[in-house]
Parts: structure tokens; sequence; C-alpha cells
């Protein structure tokens, strides 16, 4: 099973889930792909088996993921301060993979019917579902 983490910023949502991914499904590959260096390097020091940074590696990446978790703002382009850009969000939008996004509202955008929990929990739940995906792909 391929994941696919994307993140930006500081990378902590994407070394998170790195972290829990690589617990919960020891034999999936993992794949990091930070939209800076800072987020590539956070997701690779958390144990992710390959890291890249940047639009390419992003739209190479969900042409092969069974699974694409990251922030919510991973789909809308110019979230996370414009680090995505309308290629990345299209990428990961249009791929056939299963996508597990965690509604962080410092994106700009705010899903109605989500309850404010901490990152951590958040977290968890993506965790969960990955988990959950990927008992039905093995």
């Amino acid at each position: 099973m391929n994941i696919l983490i994307i993140d930006a910023q500081g990378g902590g949502i994407g070394r998170a889930l790195v972290s829990g991914v690589r617990q919960a499904l020891p034999d999936a590959v993992v794949t990091a792909v930070g939209a800076n260096s800072a987020a590539a390097t956070a997701m690779l020091k958390a144990g992710a088996h390959h890291a890249a940074t940047g639009e390419n590696p992003v739209i190479v990446g969900c042409r092969t993921a069974d699974v694409i978790a990251g922030p919510i703002g991973i789909v809308i382009a110019d979230a996370l301060f414009g680090e995505i850009t309308p290629a990345m969000a299209a990428a990961v939008g249009q791929s056939r993979a299963k996508r597990v996004l965690i509604p962080a509202s410092h994106c700009g955008t705010v899903v109605a019917g989500t309850e404010n929990k901490p990152v951590g929990w958040l977290v968890q739940e993506a965790v969960r579902e990955i988990a959950e995906i990927g008992k039905t792909l093995l």
C-alpha cells in the first residue's frame, strides 16, 4: 500500500501523520511531500520512506498513491499561506486515491459540522481511517 502524506508550513500535521501511519501500518510505503523543505524534512525525520519538496512531487505522487493524507488545505488552491498551488490541489483532487483530510481551520476554510478538536486528536482519527482503508486494500 502506498500512502502519500502532503503538508506545508512546518510540517507538524504531516510529521504526526507519518509517525502514526508507520505504527498502524508498518508494511505500508509512506512517501512525504512538503510544499517546502521544512515540511519535507519534518516528515522524513518522523519516518517517511521517501520525501520530496514542491509541486511536481505532489503531482507525481498522486498518480500512484492508494491513500493521500494531509490538512484539508491540500485540496484548495492557494491554501496554507499560498504554498498549495492550483496544480497541487488539482492533482490531489483528481487522484484515484482515497483522501483522508484533516479539517485544520488555519488554512482559511471552515468545514461546517465539524467540532473544533485538538490537532493531535484529529491526526489520531485520520490514522484510524487510513488503517481501516489499509485493511481493505491489503
